[in-house]
């Protein structure tokens, strides 16, 4: 008998939670095969088995808290045949209790529980009474509960392996859906996101329906009452209405906890500014054929960042950490640019190295292969280490100046806006319409006085207003 435990997923991880147990008591695995789902501080990680053998027991279940060599599973080496003898136990057990269930129909032959032996014909000549079984399910009660779940449309499947992907189960979860409940409408029967998402509106459209009865129940007792099980999280309802309670990931509390250290420890201050990026606009528009013809989407963004992280070379003081515990300021060296992500599991904040030394078509591409990793949730926490400056992109969603919180150990952190027309009034003192940028920079004043921000700004702004420097600043 071999413990499986939790082995170092990356420097400076000293536990995980676990989000899904992949394997069940039972099974036979191999080594190196995935036996459960972690959830690090900002990145999901499956976790390989050390051993093969037979799963004898899982110490652990969704939810625990498992530190770095924790037990999950215990496994007894070599036992690849067991699965094989299971399914021809299991036949004849079935077959038994239908048999019994047989002479239990007959009150006076279950004396003669020898005698029904022999007769294997006469076990058959019950099966006439079993049409009366059927009234059984005609019985009312159970009929009630399908109309709610017939509107969900969806099957239990029971061939034993759920056929979706890592990051289709992880929304699942923050969803409260059971796949195993779902039929998937992908090839071969996959499930995808929005078969999941079907049986969430699905769920919801039920519970709004039934939701009268349960509120009339509700004001004679004056009790809450739980909602349809099928609902995301754990539902019922206060003195007001309907709620739902999750309990908060990981990575929300990681992110709670360093908003919380950002906003208590840093006095931050921003500065707000335009870019006139019309020019810019017009170099991209004319180079993105070029660029979609070798796979990649040409956007504003790879411009930005190298304007940043060329103006950083020029301004260490804001590529710099505050060491308050040693009294001293680190500057670093090297240049890498973090660029802040919403996702469906929260902020994440993936890092791309050496950018400083990186041309427009190299961002370009590691952008695009970034949002691959994003969207797939195949990032791992290294992806998420180094980070010496921050970018968020507001104007993706929309919006255009906001206050951003210092990502620390960072001192700066920069926030673009939407891009919009404005009549800007030119030095030949005529107007035009020119496509502005908006940009919000927020600063830890211990380190970075204002001065210093806003030559940091008016450098990235120059940048970008002429980007033909951008394409020469290697």
């Amino acid at each position: 008998m071999e413990e499986v435990k939790l082995p170092e997923l990356s420097e400076g991880i000293d536990s995980g939670d676990v989000l899904e147990i992949l394997v069940s008591e039972g099974d036979v695995i191999t080594s190196g095969q995935d036996i459960v789902e972690m959830e690090t501080d900002k990145a999901t990680v499956p976790v390989p088995s050390s051993v093969a053998g037979k799963v004898v027991e899982i110490l652990v279940k969704p939810g625990d808290t498992v530190p770095i060599g924790g037990p999950l599973l215990k496994v007894e080496a070599g036992a690849t045949a067991a699965p094989a003898a299971d399914p021809p136990a299991a036949e004849p057990a079935a077959e038994k209790p239908a048999a019994e269930s047989q002479p239990a129909a007959e009150a006076p032959a279950a004396k003669e529980e020898p005698k029904p032996e022999p007769p294997a014909p006469q076990a058959a000549a019950p099966e006439p009474p079993a049409p009366a079984a059927p009234a059984t399910p005609a019985a009312p009660a159970p009929a009630a509960p399908a109309p709610a779940s017939a509107p969900v449309a969806t099957t239990v499947s029971q061939s034993g392996t759920i056929p979706a992907g890592p990051a289709i189960r992880r929304f699942a979860r923050e969803v409260g859906v059971d796949l195993s409940t779902v039929t998937g409408s992908g090839d071969g029967g996959r499930i995808t996101r929005d078969d999941v998402l079907a049986v969430v509106r699905h769920a919801s459209q039920a519970a709004r329906s039934g939701n009268s009865a349960p509120a009339a129940a509700a004001s004679s007792g004056g009790v809450a009452t739980p909602a349809t099980p099928g609902l995301p999280g754990d539902a019922a309802e206060d003195d007001f209405g309907p709620v739902r309670v999750e309990r908060m990931s990981k990575i929300r509390k990681t992110i709670a906890a360093q908003m919380h250290v950002s906003w208590s420890s840093v006095p931050r201050v921003t500065n707000f500014d335009d870019a006139d990026i019309t020019d810019l606009e017009r170099l991209r528009g004319s180079s993105k054929e070029d660029y979609a013809a070798q796979g990649i989407k040409l956007t504003t963004m790879p411009f930005l960042i190298k304007a940043v992280a060329t103006a950083l070379r020029h301004h260490p003081a804001i590529n710099a950490v505050l060491d308050t515990e040693n009294e001293q300021v680190v500057y670093k060296d090297y240049v890498n640019v973090g660029i802040a992500v919403d996702t469906d599991r929260g902020l994440v904040v993936p890092v791309m190295r050496n950018t400083d030394k990186s041309g427009i078509p190299d961002i370009a591409r590691g952008l695009a292969e970034m949002a691959a990793k994003v969207r797939g949730g195949q990032f791992g926490v290294n992806d998420l280490r180094g980070g010496t400056f921050t970018i968020s992109n507001l104007g993706a969603i929309g919006g255009q100046y906001s206050t951003p919180i210092v990502n620390v150990p960072e001192v700066a952190i920069l926030l673009v806006g939407r891009s919009r027309k404005l009549p800007v009034v030119m030095p030949d003192d005529t107007i035009q319409p020119r496509l502005m940028m908006p940009l919000s920079l927020s600063y830890d004043h211990r380190l970075v006085d204002g001065g210093t921000a806003a030559r940091f700004l008016n450098d990235v702004i120059s940048y970008l207003e002429a980007p033909s420097r951008l394409l020469l600043a290697l």
